[in-house]
């Protein structure tokens, strides 16, 4: 661990729900919840308003509108949030070459690598003065923990929260821990710490108290060796720039259980070809393909096939896929299905076909694409044509819109034909209602607004205000 706090720790507060605050002025200081808004939706972010009635992330929302029926619920919109992330991973890579981001919203950064920090003060320093530039950029704010290792530099943001700034002294770090849950370091979760609450330990000193026979006693090797370095403040961590992705995937959780096996084939293909999507975007290609299925009954099957190359050909995905469903009984319906790659390569096998099917999985592909067309048509047709008009699905809670007449607003809720619209942008005051007919062609989906308008000379201003020139 190093004897200067020169590891700093950004976490954006409530990032995703911060964001839709900050877009919408009508719900600056109120309840807000962000995350899957059907019968087995989670959770993403809530704002620190509705974590006052108990609200937190991961949560299923069912039990946040138990818990929050007044708040507003909205649908993630994860173009926006990536857009802001990339703003401020930036101001964080003008500080060092050696940003770790682990997430959209949160990052460590070395700022002795990068010559920004060498002591207590210039740490502390820079870190008040990357809390202003992002508020400035972004229009959000961040808590900065800034310490000598990554562990407590976390720690450290986490005391911070929200919108402040906590610096670890170096030599006080053990004092810091002693009081603080075992719960509070890193790989501690609910099994271990019960584990260690049975043997009497539940504070971070007692741990180093216990000392590290008894924690390898209790936990095993690997996992006592480390547990007990941790309550010593000893992590060695280096703060690293490139993250390796170990793979690519997508899912989906279905708001009713699906039983039809076209069905079922038919979401695997398109779940198949999202993936593709996504590692390409990467350019990335892999040789495992990976497909998860979790059953009416909560219980969650994984199959994978290994090709002899890399691939990022959508159509040797689909067809492994496929083949790997066939190895799944789904008679009792699926409530969630998802599909990856993983072994990953910056390149792609040029011989795909002849590497991914041996003559065998072909015939089966071709048997199980023949039932499709010939034995079950018409459910194909039916699993198609869902009654569910496309006027009623694009209007999702939170997205953005504009109507020809009333200008710029987003979707505050929808259905019966009906679709309920507030007209304001970043930078207005909270603006009007209005309702609409789902199909009016006078209202089209919208890109997001900035929330900060550039200025000329880098200096930030609210979209809109009379500071960035825009309307008042």
């Amino acid at each position: 661990m190093r004897t200067a706090p020169t590891i700093l720790h950004l976490d954006m507060d409530a990032f995703y729900a911060s964001a839709e605050q900050a877009a919408k002025p009508s719900l600056r200081g109120k309840a807000v919840i962000v995350g899957g808004l059907g019968p087995r939706g989670v959770v993403a972010t809530c704002s620190y308003e509705a974590r006052v009635f108990g609200v937190h992330s991961a949560m299923p929302m069912a039990q946040a509108r138990r818990l929050a029926p007044n708040a507003a619920y909205l649908v993630p919109r994860f173009g926006l949030y990536r857009d802001i992330s990339e703003q401020v991973m930036g101001l964080l890579r003008d500080l060092s070459p050696l940003v770790e981001p682990l997430s959209l919203d949160e990052a460590f950064v070395d700022l002795e690598a990068g010559q920004t920090a060498w002591d207590a003060e210039s740490a502390r320093l820079t870190g008040v003065k990357l809390r202003g530039d992002i508020r400035a950029v972004t229009g959000l704010t961040g808590s900065v923990g800034l310490a000598g290792s990554k562990m407590l530099a976390k720690i450290a943001s986490e005391q911070a929260k929200p919108d402040g700034l906590v610096l670890i002294e170096p030599g006080t770090e053990r004092e810091l821990l002693a009081p603080m849950s075992v719960r509070t370091l890193p790989g501690v979760g609910p099994a271990t710490g019960d584990h260690l609450r049975r043997a009497g330990i539940t504070t971070v000193g007692e741990i180093a108290e216990a000392g590290e026979d008894e924690l390898v006693r209790l936990l095993g090797k690997a996992h006592g060796v480390a547990l007990y370095a941790m309550a010593l403040a000893h992590d060695v961590r280096p703060v690293v720039a490139e993250r390796d992705t170990k793979s690519v995937s997508v899912e989906d959780t279905y708001d009713v259980d699906i039983h039809d096996r076209v069905r079922v084939r038919m979401e695997v293909q398109r779940l198949a070809d999202r993936c593709v999507g996504r590692l390409r975007d990467a350019h990335l290609s892999g040789r495992t393909i990976v497909l998860k299925v979790r059953r009416y009954d909560f219980s969650t099957l994984t199959r994978s096939e290994t090709l002899r190359g890399p691939t990022d050909d959508p159509a040797v995905v689909r067809e492994a896929a496929a083949r790997l469903l066939e190895s799944v009984d789904t008679t009792g319906g699926v409530r969630l299905l998802g599909v990856g790659v993983s072994g990953l390569a910056d390149y792609t096998q040029e011989d795909l076909f002849a590497q991914a099917r041996t003559a065998a999985a072909a015939a089966a592909a071709v048997a199980a694409a023949e039932e499709v067309e010939h034995a079950e048509k018409e459910e194909v047709e039916e699993a198609v044509e869902e009654p569910v008009p496309p006027a009623e699905r694009r209007w999702h809670a939170g997205h953005d819109v504009r109507h020809a007449e009333f200008g710029h607003g987003w979707v505050q809720g929808s259905g019966l034909g009906r679709v309920t619209v507030r007209f304001e942008t970043p930078g207005s005051p909270p603006g009007r209602v209005r309702t609409f007919r789902s199909d009016d062609p006078l209202l089209e989906v919208a890109e997001p607004l900035p929330l900060v308008e550039r200025r000329p000379g880098g200096v930030g201003a609210p979209a809109g205000s009379p500071a960035a020139g825009g309307e008042g």
